[in-house]
Parts: structure tokens; sequence; C-alpha cells
């Protein structure tokens, strides 16, 4: 047992003296130590309701003769960091909490791990921290929140976001909008669509760490409590079997994610997430394998804003257990790939009986939505390392557009552009220095498209960034241009005015100016400079890698 390092022997004396100080018994210290990392707090939804979460996994562990001690670490709320500066910390976060969990459990050798997040990069972080520790462990998350209800039709946070440019292009009034504000979000739980915490959260289950269930059952379900002892019950047996996760996670597993992404059609955001996820296991995740697995995944299902269904929609559908068995139709998922019950996903669908059970919310293998997966990889001179677009949410005349670009240097001169009305129809909003390294951190961007959507320019208007976008955001957002602008890519050299010629269908992001004047263009170049004050997001800027790449620490 790791945990011995701290509990057996002669030496250890003062070790045990400081564990009973914290009330525990002599059996309890002799029973295998289980770390329970929990990332609950009173400012995050998502989050707020994990202490229950917890002490259903504590329950779980010690029925199953473990001794759990939980500790915490941190989730920023990208919602209400959304259009600030705030948003700058919300991607660098997911580095420090990985790092604070490998502090905490190599500090105290914990035989094992139950890892408890739900949003946004909390997610990613507990996963990456799993694969970098290496015991035996297992993510339960939260649940997603409930959708809710506005005047007889489903409502979330993205009908809020764009409720504001409704309000500016005068669809709605401010009235209506406050009315909106109280019901979008009814109570605690990940924002109810296929946005980037449930995109994160159903990936983990197709991955195999999190059991059956992790991705859909509501958080306000009593299934979501019992859900969190199995999970308890469960790193038992992994501990005793000596699973670890990087026996789950196989070149094979890298496969099954990204297919089960394309076939939900997942957030943006996944293609930052997974290469980080994989590469703390060894495994390279290019964006290669996202285009391959999207042209041979047919897209299945289209939660918000794709579409008008929800996570409880998809859970009553038969979930992520339905999705994989529609894949395995076609032999894309592979079903000898273990999971953290210990069995082969193969053997988990036998047990689950698992089925659509309709057919309306995820479509039939053979008739969906489309027979491409959700997310397209596009390049060209504006993108030679790739650029990312969440395909399923775009309109189709907004698949192959030609416009002039708008250029802005950060996103809140886009966004008073958009909301003043000086953005028209064919326009190619471009907004840089948004990065990683140029942002710095990479700010997630849902209030330029929401007001995009809004004011009803999501079919006539397209934009491309070197940041990123929120999982709920649809239409023609195209982001992760890699090289970004701080590392002299060539979003740096667009002008305004300049033809930007997009083709989704076939992947291609051009700049329609003629190499030689981006030759002298690139020579004229002159560094945009931020003055950035925060002394963390200084260290992120230096150390952060390239989108294309997970953005993750560079070796």
């Amino acid at each position: 047992m790791r945990s011995h390092k701290m509990t057996r022997g002669l030496e250890k004396a003062p070790h045990r003296s400081l564990m009973y100080a914290l009330g525990l018994t002599r059996e309890e210290i002799n029973r295998p130590l289980i770390g329970v990392v929990n990332s609950a707090n009173e400012i995050v939804p998502g989050h707020i309701n994990l202490d229950k979460i917890s002490a259903a996994v504590k329950a779980g562990i010690r029925m199953a003769g473990g001794t759990p001690l939980e500790f915490s670490t941190i989730g920023v709320c990208d919602g209400l960091a959304m259009n600030h500066q705030g948003m700058r910390f919300s991607l660098p976060s997911r580095e420090l909490i990985a790092d604070s969990i490998e502090i905490m459990a190599s500090a105290h050798p914990f035989d094992a791990l139950v890892l408890i997040p739900n949003c946004d990069k909390v997610v990613p972080g507990m996963l990456m921290a799993m694969l970098r520790i290496n015991i035996p462990a297992i993510a339960v998350s939260g649940g997603p929140m409930l959708a809710g209800e506005f005047r007889g039709q489903p409502a979330d946070l993205i009908s809020v976001f764009e409720g504001v440019g409704k309000v500016k292009a005068g669809t709605m009034t401010q009235e209506e909008l406050a009315e909106l504000e109280q019901s979008a979000c009814p109570g605690c739980g990940s924002c109810s669509g296929m946005f980037t915490a449930n995109s994160m959260n159903c990936l983990s289950e197709a991955i195999g760490l999190a059991l059956p269930g992790n991705g859909t059952t509501p958080a306000v379900s009593s299934a979501r409590i019992r859900l969190a002892k199995t999970a308890g019950i469960k790193v038992m047996e992994l501990l005793e079997k000596n699973i670890r996760p990087r026996d789950i996670i196989t070149t094979k597993s890298i496969a099954n994610a990204v297919a089960v992404d394309m076939a939900l059609g997942c957030s943006t955001n996944t293609v930052l997430h997974l290469p980080a996820i994989f590469a703390e296991a060894g495994l390279d995740l290019s964006l290669e394998i996202f285009d391959v697995m999207s042209r041979k995944t047919p897209n299945l299902c289209r939660l918000s804003p794709a579409g008008t269904h929800h996570l409880q929609d998809l859970h009553r559908d038969g979930g992520i257990a339905a999705i994989v068995s529609e894949l395995a139709k076609k032999n894309i998922f592979d079903l000898n790939s273990i999971t953290a019950t210990g069995k082969s996903w193969g053997e988990n669908l036998r047990e689950l009986q698992a089925r659509v059970k309709d057919y309306n919310i995820i479509r039939p293998i053979d008739d969906p939505y489309s027979a491409q997966g959700g997310i397209a990889i596009l390049k060209g001179n504006l993108a030679p390392q790739g650029a990312v677009v969440k395909q399923s949410a775009v309109a189709r005349e907004m698949m192959v557009r030609n416009g002039p670009a708008r250029v802005f240097e950060g996103e809140e001169q886009a966004v008073e552009a958009i909301l003043s009305g000086r953005i028209s129809k064919g326009d190619v909003v471009v907004i840089r220095n948004e990065g990683p390294k140029g942002g710095p951190g990479m700010r997630e961007m849902l209030t330029p498209t929401s007001a995009i959507a809004g004011m009803g320019l999501d079919r006539h208007v397209a934009l491309i960034t070197d940041g990123r976008f929120s999982g709920g955001t649809r239409g023609a957002a195209i982001g992760h241009v890699s090289p970004e602008a701080a590392e002299g890519g060539a979003i740096a050299l667009v002008r305004e005015g300049d033809e930007i010629q997009i083709d989704i269908f076939n992947g291609f992001l051009n700049l329609n100016v003629s190499e030689n004047e981006l030759e002298k263009r690139n020579k004229a170049l002159k560094p945009f400079h931020k003055d950035i004050t925060s002394s963390f997001l200084r260290r992120y800027s230096r150390q952060a890698g390239s989108a294309a790449t997970g953005a993750a620490y560079k070796k």
C-alpha cells in the first residue's frame, strides 16, 4: 500500500500521531487511505452540490473498507468570468488544478483517488492529474443542470446570452430578458446543454475514467447520489485489482473519445483538453485524429446550442452508453477497451442492456444528422497549424463563405462593434491577440458569438479568432487559429477589408492576399503589447504552448 509510507513502521509514530489528531481510529489508519478531491464552492452553480456528492463518495468508500480523506481544489465558473478580465484565468486554472492535486497526492501518499469535478477546466484538470499520478482512481461529476423554461419553451444560459443581442436588435424587451434571467438556470449542476463541462463529463465516461451515467445523470436526481456511492465502492475494486488510469488510457481510448466527441457534437474546447489529458499518459493526440475521426463518425446528436434538446433528454434516451452502442454497429468504437468498472465497454453495454430508446434525441447510425462529426478542423494560410469549428452548430449557408475582414485587437472592441450595429451581413469578424500566450489565457468568447446570434446575424456573419469559444457558441465561429498572433501567426497580418475564404466542407481557411504582400506585412509587423499586471498570467504566458497541442505547458 502506498499509504504505508506514512502509516507503518517505528519511525512513522509522529505521522500516526498527526492522524490520530484528525480523529481517526487505529482501524481507520490501517485501512487503505483514499483521497477524495472535491472542487465544491459557493460561486459555481455546477459545484454548489458537490458537498452531497462527496458525502456519498465517502460513504461508498467506507462501505467497501477504505478510509476517505477529503481535500479541495479550485473551480472557475466560465459563465461568471465571461467578457471581462477574469476569463484570462479560466484556462490557466486547468494547469493549476492538476498541479495542486499532484502536490496533495504526493505529499500525502494516498492509495487511490476519487475526483469530483463538474465544470469546464476542473474536469480536464482532474483527469490530467489522474494520469500524471497514475494510482487507482475514478472521476464522478456533480451532474448536469436541468433545462429551464421561458414562456413554454426550453431555456438555458445561452438563451440569456443571446437575449442581450435580441434586446439590442429590438426583438426582446428588457422586461422579458429580466424574466428569462430568473428562469433559464433553475438550479445546481453544469449548464444544461452540450457545453464544455457536460462535453468533458460525457467524454470522461466514454474514455473509461468515469462510470456509465457520469455524463448525463441529472445533478438533482437521487441516481446521481447513488452513482457517487458506487464510485466510492468501485475505486476500492480498482485498488484491489491494481487497475490504474494508464491501464485504461490507450491509443484505442483516444479513438473512442474522439468518436463520441464527434457523434455528440461536443464543445470545441475538447480539442484543447483531450490532447492535454492524453499527453499526461505519454500519448500524442494531434489535430489530425480529430479530422480523421470526424470524417468517419456521423453526428448523431444535436443538443443545445446546436439543437433544442438538453442533457436530461440525452439521459432519457439512453445516455453515452446508447451513443456507444450505435457507434459499435459500424465498428467506430472499440468495445474491448477497459473502463473504471474494471470491465470492458462491451461487458458494460451487456450489463446495462444499452440501447437508444426512441431515436428522438439520438439518431440511428444509418440516419444521422450528418455523415461527418460535430467538429471540423480547418487549415490554410490563415491557420497553417489548424483551427477548429463546431460544424454541427453552423447554418448550412455559412459552411462556405468569402467576406471582408473586420479586425479587432481583443474581445471588448469586437463586442462594442457588434452591439452598436457596426457589423454588416457578409462580414468576417477577426478577433486576435486572444490566444494562450497573447491573451494571455485564451479567453472564451461567448459574448460576441451570442451577440451575433441574438441580433439575427448568425446566418450572415462569421467570427475567426486565435482565442476560443464556449461550448454554448453556435454559428460560424472558428477558433484556436494557430499559430496565434502573439507567435507571429498569419492572423496577425490580416488587415481591415482583406478577403477571407471559409470552406468548412473541405476544411479550408485562407486569407486571399498574395504571398509577396504577406511577406511585406510580416517584415513590418510590430508585436502587439499588452500590459499584464498579474504575475500568474505573466508566468502562464511564458509557459503556455500552442492551441494546436492543447495549450498545455511547454515541456
